[in-house]
């Protein structure tokens, strides 16, 4: 049988994105029939080239094409050329683009071949940042339903919330994010007793709001927290009781996340995070922004608690620390829930029927 090409385009390529697209090329590296390439860009600060290369070593095959982050109408044509060129080159028969710019200049490229079914992942929509004017918000939903509606192509959403949006614009499917949450029973964790210390991982950016992190921080004196990762934000984290540990390794973090007693997500805006997916495998209770993306992994009342401000926090952390036995089940319920939900080699399954018997 012919194999089939697979190829990703993506403007970012760090963060959630990046574990995204190096999870489905593992889990397509064992199946026979598929090829898998990435087109990415390096321009943002946190690409790291070399490590982007080991990393993918007998994954995929890579190509570097130069993107920018914003709306910038000649490199956005510079680029979507050279995407174009990329593609006749590599001749893919299935391209799945992932984020807001690929999306657009992606799905462009892809109809000027012609000859490929064409994918989306949002990886949470633009039009749902928390950090741009209503003006702007309804300018980026405006670009992703027509750009749908012209050059075609069908959304995979990686989370319940995304996939309702997504259902609006146009056709779509569900395919939770997940983790192979077997690939995590190596590392050594206890069942939370009582809050002593509580944690987090993302990027020191606006979408991950760490002021409000600070905020909790400074509300709980006596409780050591630590956020793992590094950003522009960096100056934000001034509480005392704060230790930023930097980026980590995968490893290393997970390890550091299992030793806290409760994890929190301060967002603005997610897709469906794997920081969260990979808290709950490791047996940790949540408490975290009622955004989309956190709120489908956080069952309010079962696994954690959804917030929609610094008070809830304090309210259900407060309680949390009054009442420890709640720990223990909460930390049985994330386990149950990752494992119900977003596991990845179930998930991945779908998926690779959506890339093999769909048609756009």
């Amino acid at each position: 049988m012919k194999k089939q090409k697979v190829l990703h385009i993506t403007e970012t390529f760090v963060t959630g994105v990046y574990t995204y697209i190096k999870d489905i090329c593992e889990y397509c590296n064992e199946i026979d029939e598929i090829e898998s390439h990435v087109i990415f860009s390096g321009e943002r600060e946190e690409t790291d080239l070399e490590f982007i290369t080991s990393d993918f070593k007998g994954l995929a095959q890579l190509h570097q094409v130069q993107m920018s982050r914003e709306i910038d109408a000649l490199q956005d044509f510079k680029s979507t050329l050279s995407i174009y060129k990329k593609i006749r080159q590599i001749q893919p028969d299935i391209i799945h683009l992932h984020s807001s710019k690929a999306s657009v200049i992606g799905r462009i490229a892809a109809r000027l071949y012609g000859e490929a079914k064409v994918f989306y992942t949002p990886n949470g929509y633009s039009f749902l940042r928390q950090d741009v004017s209503k003006n702007k918000k309804k300018f980026y939903w405006l670009i992703e339903k027509y750009t749908q509606k012209i050059f075609g192509g069908t959304s995979i959403a990686c989370g319940d919330t995304e996939y309702e949006h997504a259902t609006k614009i146009k056709k779509s499917f569900l395919v939770r994010n997940g983790i192979d949450t077997n690939s995590l029973n190596h590392i050594p964790r206890n069942i939370p007793a009582q809050v002593k210390k509580i944690g987090t991982i993302g990027r020191l950016s606006p979408q991950k709001n760490p002021e409000l992190f600070n905020a909790i921080a400074l509300s709980f004196p006596e409780v050591e927290f630590i956020w793992i990762g590094g950003g522009e934000m960096q100056d934000k984290l001034t509480a005392s009781n704060i230790k930023s540990l930097g980026w980590l390794d995968r490893e290393d973090a997970l390890k550091e996340i299992a030793k806290v007693d409760l994890y929190i997500q301060t967002s603005l805006w997610e897709g469906l995070p794997f920081t969260i997916i990979e808290a709950m495998t490791l047996e940790r209770p949540v408490v975290a922004t009622n955004v989309v993306g956190n709120k489908d992994a956080v069952s309010h009342g079962e696994n954690g608690y959804l917030c929609e401000d610094l008070s809830d926090f304090q309210k259900y952390i407060s309680d949390l620390i009054k009442q420890p036995e709640s720990l223990e089940k909460m930390s049985a319920k994330s386990l149950e829930r990752a494992r119900k939900l977003f596991d990845r080699n179930r998930n991945f399954k779908d998926l690779i029927n959506f890339y093999l018997s769909s048609s756009n």
